[in-house]
């Protein structure tokens, strides 16, 4: 029997969404991937182009209308790569809070629903930003060649080791307006799919940086040098009984 994995991604259009959509279409062509896309960053429609020539279905729509949602045909996961991503949102003048937490969080409700729904498994790209900024900021570093290396071990709060920062790390605010929504969303999302029964993964991404798919798949093969996070693409590979 032959599985077809059917994947929606949000924000596929962007650096991240665009990269996994390639990605994960060459590890697997037979995977039929569409997605949803506002078009409202630079460069979006290039890579419309692109993905739709791979085949890719792309709807036009934004996370923040539950409306928008109605029109996408059901899949079996979805990959959240549609939030706003700047530390600085809510706060550089670019856009407003509450349009951040309209994005982010609003964004991710509407996005639950769906999965709620169809009863899709939900992959949150969440961030590292999620952690405590003044516990961060304590952490006794120094400057070695062109990295920082904790200069001392001894005493350290609980989730910090010479490894990096795990996810037992404290989460207590501030962590600024646009992790706080991340948090929160990375919440909402594991009750609602203890709640209504599906599989949620949370990938509490670094810095993410490249120009190709290559370097975005490598990217979440091995994991970020600064968090622990768990790796997306190898929860795609699923069993049988785990696809409807």
């Amino acid at each position: 029997m032959v599985i077809i994995m059917k994947i929606l991604i949000t924000g596929i259009c962007g650096f991240v969404g665009s990269s996994l959509a390639v990605s994960l279409l060459e590890d697997d062509p037979g995977t039929i991937i569409y997605g949803m896309e506002n078009f409202v960053r630079p460069g979006s429609d290039i890579n419309r182009i692109k993905l739709q020539g791979m085949g890719i279905q792309v709807y036009y729509g934004d996370i923040r209308s539950a409306s928008d949602f109605d029109v996408l045909p059901p899949a079996d996961w979805v990959i959240d790569a549609a939030a706003m991503p700047s530390v600085l949102a809510g706060t550089d003048g670019n856009m407003s809070s509450r349009q951040l937490i309209e994005h982010n969080l609003q964004g991710t409700i509407n996005i639950l629903e769906y999965c709620k729904r169809h009863r899709s498994g939900f992959i949150l790209l969440s961030t590292s930003r999620v952690y405590s900024i003044p516990l961060l900021a304590s952490l006794p570093i120094v400057p070695v060649d062109k990295r920082f290396e904790l200069s001392d071990e001894e005493g350290l709060p609980p989730g910090v080791s010479p490894e990096g920062v795990s996810e037992q790390f404290s989460t207590t605010p501030p962590i600024s307006l646009y992790g706080c929504t991340k948090l929160t969303s990375e919440l909402l999302a594991l009750e609602y799919g203890e709640t209504f029964d599906f599989p949620v993964w949370i990938n509490r991404c670094g810095v993410m940086a490249g120009n190709s798919a290559g370097q975005i798949r490598e990217y979440f093969h091995t994991g970020s040098m600064l968090i622990m996070v768990v790796s997306i693409l190898p929860t795609l590979d699923l069993k049988e009984a785990d696809i409807k």
